[in-house]
């Protein structure tokens, strides 16, 4: 990781959920100062207490990101119920309160009032389009989403996706500072509903969704045809890559061979399922039997997974 200059020292995070929590760690991890703010009183000061808890946790398992230790990732940051004062030094401010429209808008003119035009406001948004969630601010030049992948720590994956204002500074920005924190950052060229990830993603679930319905295969083999099968592969290249090793010549030959099949088998993909809780109730029962849904195996195979993300994520460095 490069050294953090003196005109970018302080990021500022709005939103101490979850994702606002990742994001402070990951920021740490590259030497930053953190502030992180929550309009509900006493709500960022609990939150410093459970990252010190998870950076700790994590330097034991010896798996803490970054170069500085626990205590001193952790001394870089600090909680505010005032807004101004979490903003204040700031040149990036990672929003992550929750998806709703009008809150983010809300929250965005707040923030604008604050800041100076150098500023660079940036929003963990899913699935809200940037031309939607700044389109109250004056000035949308600087504005950015950086969509995490849930868990931000353990998967490093960040889609940047520009408002159609956006200036190509503030991506070469963006994407710098993501490389600082050890993340992977993805740059969309144009803004798109779903973004690249969760196009992607829906197009994997709905035909997985469709074979399950269907009869042809159950629950529990449709993940294994990801977990023993495509997703080996796709945790070190993705599906151009592989295409272009999967034939003598390359990509080129990869289609002369194949072409012809692939358009076969995707016009036989069915309509859009509906996912609603009548033809789900079959596939969440299916689900259930596997995993139960209270909340104990729940979160022990959370917790599975991010150890298992985690040890990836150090075999893929």
């Amino acid at each position: 990781m490069s050294t953090v200059t003196s005109e970018e020292r302080i990021i500022s995070v709005i939103g101490s959920g979850l994702i606002g929590r990742s994001w402070a760690m990951v920021f740490l991890s590259g030497g930053y100062r953190v502030k992180i703010y929550d309009n509900q009183p006493g709500q960022a000061m609990k939150a410093l207490q459970e990252v010190r808890t998870q950076l700790e946790e994590l330097q034991q398992a010896q798996i803490l990101r970054g170069e500085l230790s626990a205590a001193e990732q952790f001394s870089l940051l600090s909680s505010y119920d005032d807004l101004s004062q979490a903003l204040e030094g700031a040149f990036f401010v990672q929003e992550c309160v929750f998806e709703d429209l009008e809150a983010k808008q809300s929250v965005f003119q707040a923030v604008e009032s604050h800041v100076s035009e150098s500023v660079i406001i940036s929003s963990s948004t899913s699935c809200l389009l940037p031309s939607n969630i700044f389109s109250r601010l004056q000035n949308r030049k600087r504005c950015i989403v950086s969509h995490p992948v849930n868990p931000p720590y353990y998967v490093r994956l960040v889609e940047l996706v520009p408002h159609p204002e956006t200036t190509p500074e503030v991506m070469q920005r963006s994407h710098a500072l993501m490389i600082r924190v050890g993340q992977s950052p993805a740059r969309l060229r144009k803004e798109v509903d779903g973004f690249a990830l969760n196009r992607v993603q829906y197009a994997v679930i709905a035909e997985a969704w469709r074979l399950v319905k269907e009869g042809i295969i159950s629950v529990q083999d449709i993940d294994l045809v990801m977990t023993e099968g495509l997703g080996m592969r796709y945790a070190f290249i993705g599906p151009m890559e592989t295409m272009h090793l999967n034939a003598p010549e390359g990509l080129g030959d990869y289609l002369k061979r194949y072409r012809e099949g692939m358009r076969r088998v995707l016009s036989s993909f069915g309509p859009v399922p509906e996912f609603s809780e009548e033809e789900a109730k079959t596939v969440v029962q299916e689900m259930c039997d596997l995993i139960p849904n209270d909340q104990q195996h729940l979160s022990a195979r959370r917790e599975r997974r991010d150890q298992l993300l985690m040890g990836l994520a150090k075999l893929k460095k």
